[in-house]
């Protein structure tokens, strides 16, 4: 804990798919915050599909507009190489690259009949692997720079069965795969002070169908978390920051105090099948996340 105000003088982040909602409100604040911020964004539809690179163009004239420090890039990182391509750019013209924020996705419903191998590469490619590519293009510059911080985006429907809506299979598939490569990635940036976490945000956007100023569920109130994640205050990776309408919860699956992994779960033994069976409703319990709230937020 600290009294002082957190700020990003100095230091230089990346954020995907920063021309508007999220990624604006997240570029918006930690410019104002200090940072150098470049802002990419292909300015796909909330299909993903076609390319207007002006509109990241427009979005960062008008935040230069407020006096905030940020350029824009419309390139691709659909592939490695545009990944690397795009980090190397930010690393020749800056120097130094301190955070990188992966907010940029789509949501494209399809019964699951009807998904196909290119739709569902294409949601792996913009959601699992393209920060997988950014980190690893980011990884050695910011191990020689003595850390750095890496916030990926997952979401409510892959994470919580009650959540999770028909049509995004893929979706929540990718999702998902971005929690399995934050907790690899938080791990072995530990060492050298690369911290990763990701967030799960929920704001009244464009893949909302909003496309104004919405009415509530404002993405201004999903960034102080995810602006502090991306901050030199955030010391531990691995964890998932739940984020909608100005309050946060970060969750992460841990396991219980006695487990010997893997020879004992200090689970319900059963050495066949009938006995799993019936033990079956000790098995499968729900597990209810505690809470806490902050004195502010308290009646």
């Amino acid at each position: 804990m600290t009294d002082t105000p957190l700020s990003f003088n100095g230091q230089v982040g990346l954020i995907t798919g920063a021309a508007g909602g999220l990624g604006l409100a997240y570029t918006r604040l930690l410019a104002r915050l200090g940072a150098k911020v470049v802002m990419q964004d292909v300015g796909a539809d909330r299909d993903g599909e076609g390319r207007d690179p002006d509109r990241v163009a427009r979005a960062a004239a008008r935040l230069r507009v407020e006096g905030l420090d940020v350029t824009s890039r419309g390139l691709s990182i659909d592939t490695r190489a545009q990944c690397h391509a795009l980090v190397d750019e930010v690393l020749g013209q800056h120097g130094r690259l301190d955070f990188i924020i992966h907010n940029a996705g789509w949501v494209h419903y399809q019964p699951i009949e009807d998904i196909g191998e290119l739709q569902l590469e294409r949601m792996l490619d913009i959601a699992a692997k393209a920060p997988l590519w950014l980190a690893q293009a980011a990884w050695p510059a910011m191990r020689a720079a003595g850390g750095g911080r890496i916030v990926l985006t997952t979401s409510d429907r892959a994470l919580y069965p009650q959540y999770v809506q028909h049509g995004l299979a893929s979706y929540a598939m990718a999702k998902s795969a971005a929690v399995g490569l934050m907790n690899v990635l938080a791990a072995e940036g530990e060492a050298d002070n690369i911290i990763v976490n990701a967030v799960s945000p929920v704001a009244k956007t464009r893949m909302w169908g909003v496309y104004g100023e919405p009415d509530e569920l404002h993405p201004d109130a999903v960034a102080p978390g995810v602006a502090w994640l991306a901050s030199s205050r955030c010391v531990q990776g691995g964890w998932v920051l739940r984020a909608s309408n100005g309050q946060f919860h970060a969750t992460r699956a841990q396991e219980p105090a006695g487990v010997s992994y893997p020879r004992d779960l200090q689970g319900v033994a059963a050495d066949n099948v009938d006995a799993f069976d019936a033990v079956w409703p000790e098995i499968a319990l729900p597990a209810i996340e505690p809470r806490s709230r902050q004195h502010a937020l308290l009646p």
